[in-house]
């Protein structure tokens, strides 16, 4: 478990923050993550790699010469918001664009890929590359939807060493890509890990099994299979790994065999006997392996081992010179730079509104529903977890509380300054997705947005179809969930249908708790829960959970006090 925080929900902020004062020689921290101390002499691609915190050294321990040249940031096993990976962008870049790369997840594939849109936008040019090594949680004609686990070190060393030859973004992304076809990854869990200040861990493992296939999340294995011996899980592992060699492969292998948090140097050690002999025996030859803890899920006890296939090209770069706090290869060829930049984030000038009477007495009412929302969502945060935790990584309800806090905030900053309904709800979006991160935060928040937009300045009245039309579809346009697919759109579907219809809103409520409990039987299609489907089925949808839930504590909210919904 962890020991040693003050906030738990502030640990990852907190973290970061130690790391950077520690290493303040070679890098800064920024909104969002941070980046090298100095920016380069030359224009050249910023590679930036990104995701939850909870995995030390990844990402932010690898940030220096001949790796990265910043990381984005996260909490806890939870996606950076787009945001975070735009202000990160924004301090890293030279002139010649930035690559972002994380693992293939929804929420980092939602907020990297509009932070993407949002640069070049703003004439940064970005692209990404996304890491798909985990052979466990899907077969190989759906190689596209893997998992990204701790294939994402070989990854990001490769993307680092090729922009650091000068090469243009277009390249730099063709190396990442290379590297991540090259790469596969297979992992086990003897036990899992704990949240600060949670009273126990995301999952566990019955005595004497393993969980083959875990999730560097806090994702439990696909299945229990009966522990084995360091000879035997070696003979497992290399030859899962051997199985997927890719056509036209060498034999020459970046190999990497990775503790995930609680698991002893001198127990890899072992292990890694075992696995050299076997790659050899199969006639392959490590390049410079590495065995240590480099993808950690904070106090996982877990191994992991990953091969890359080399070829001339990808071996000169996962052989090249690199220096960061937490990891060192060689010595890279000293180049100048540019003066430090210790430039503080710009503070925004609060914007200034002009709402009409009308519509400030509607935020005020808008202000009383957040309200009520934060209270439920607190009083249920250890629910959503626990049910997240069946099959995903469990931070759900730490999730739902951090947007909803953050979602107050800002409707309250913007009602101080003269804000309406519409623009209260509008702001509560913007810093929902900002605080949240992961695929619920981006949603949530583009949702609310969308319904801020439809309310405007003006009316002191709305038509509450039109707004939950609102949000619907711009969750259903950006998230791409349909029915089915065991998400909140299968609670927010009927709800909306059913408001649709004429009924109350605490009707449809009523509706949407049904829907939410009838994910139950579903099977996810999209999610970290994907691949742990079976763990899946007989627990309903954290995120229709969470849905059903705001809906009836608004409603049963403007039940207390007399107003009904309008």
């Amino acid at each position: 478990m962890t020991y040693l925080y003050d906030d738990p929900a502030a640990f990852a902020e907190d973290a970061l923050a130690g790391f950077c004062e520690l290493h303040a020689d070679a890098v800064r921290r920024v909104p969002g993550g941070a980046v090298r101390a100095d920016r380069p002499a030359r224009p050249k691609v910023a590679v930036l790699p990104g995701g939850g915190s909870g995995h030390y050294p990844a990402f932010y321990g690898v940030i220096g010469p001949g790796f990265a040249d910043g990381a984005v940031s996260g909490n806890l096993f939870t996606s950076p918001s787009a945001q975070d990976a735009c202000a990160v962008a924004a301090a890293a870049d030279s002139g010649a664009g930035v690559v972002f790369s994380y693992g293939n997840y929804a929420g980092d594939v939602l907020n990297f890929g509009l932070a993407a849109e949002s640069l070049r936008a703003r004439g940064i040019r970005a692209d990404h590359v996304v890491v798909t090594d985990d052979i466990a949680s899907a077969p190989p004609e759906q190689a596209g939807q893997r998992r990204g686990i701790a294939g994402d070190f070989v990854v990001f060393k490769i993307l680092g060493a090729a922009a650091e030859e000068g090469l243009d973004l277009d390249e730099v992304v063709r190396a990442g890509r290379k590297a991540n076809a090259a790469t596969r990854t297979i992992g086990t869990a003897f036990s899992g890990c704990t949240f600060p200040g949670a009273g126990a861990p995301l999952f566990t493992v019955p005595d004497g099994q393993m969980g083959l296939g875990l999730g560097i999340h806090g994702e439990p294995g696909l299945r229990d299979l009966p522990l084995p011996s360091a000879a035997e899980l070696a003979e497992d592992f290399v030859s899962r790994l051997l199985a997927e060699k890719p056509d036209g492969a060498g034999e020459r292998v970046a190999v990497v065999l990775n503790g995930l948090g609680s698991v002893k140097h001198e127990e890899l050690f072992v292990l890694w006997t075992r696995i050299a002999a076997r790659l050899r025996e199969s006639g392959h030859t490590p390049v410079l392996p590495e065995v240590g803890e480099l993808v950690t899920s904070l106090d996982m006890a877990g191994v992991s081992l990953t091969v890359t296939w080399l070829d001339e090209e990808l071996e000169r770069w996962w052989s090249a010179p690199a220096a960061t706090p937490a990891f060192r290869r060689g010595e890279p060829r000293p180049e100048p730079a540019a003066a430090p930049v210790h430039d503080a984030a710009a503070e925004l000038a609060a914007p200034s509104y002009a709402a009409a009477p009308a519509s400030r007495k509607l935020a005020e009412a808008v202000l009383d529903g957040l309200r009520t929302v934060r209270k439920a969502l607190h009083e249920a945060e250890n629910e959503l977890g626990a049910i997240d935790a069946v099959a995903g990584d469990g931070d759900h309800g730490r999730g739902m509380v951090r947007g909803i806090d953050a979602a107050v905030a800002g409707a309250e900053s913007a009602w101080r300054h003269g804000a309406g309904a519409g623009d209260c709800l509008a702001a509560a979006g913007d810093e929902w997705a900002a605080r949240a991160g992961g695929t619920s935060g981006v949603l949530w928040g583009a949702g609310l947005r969308a319904a801020g937009e439809v309310i405007g300045a003006e009316s002191g009245v709305v038509d509450v179809r039109v707004v939950v039309d609102a949000f619907a579809d711009r969750v259903a346009t950006l998230g791409g969930a349909e029915p089915g697919d065991k998400t909140m759109v299968d609670a927010l579907e009927p709800f909306r249908a059913a408001l649709t219809a004429g009924k109350s809103w605490a009707e449809a409520a009523a509706v949407a708790e049904a829907a939410a409990r009838d994910t139950a039987a579903l099977t996810p299609k999209k999610g970290r829960a994907r691949p742990l489907a079976e763990r899946s089925v007989g627990t309903p949808d954290a995120g229709a959970v969470s849905l059903a839930l705001i809906v009836r504590a608004l409603s049963e909210s403007s039940e207390d006090s007399g107003e009904g919904t309008r």
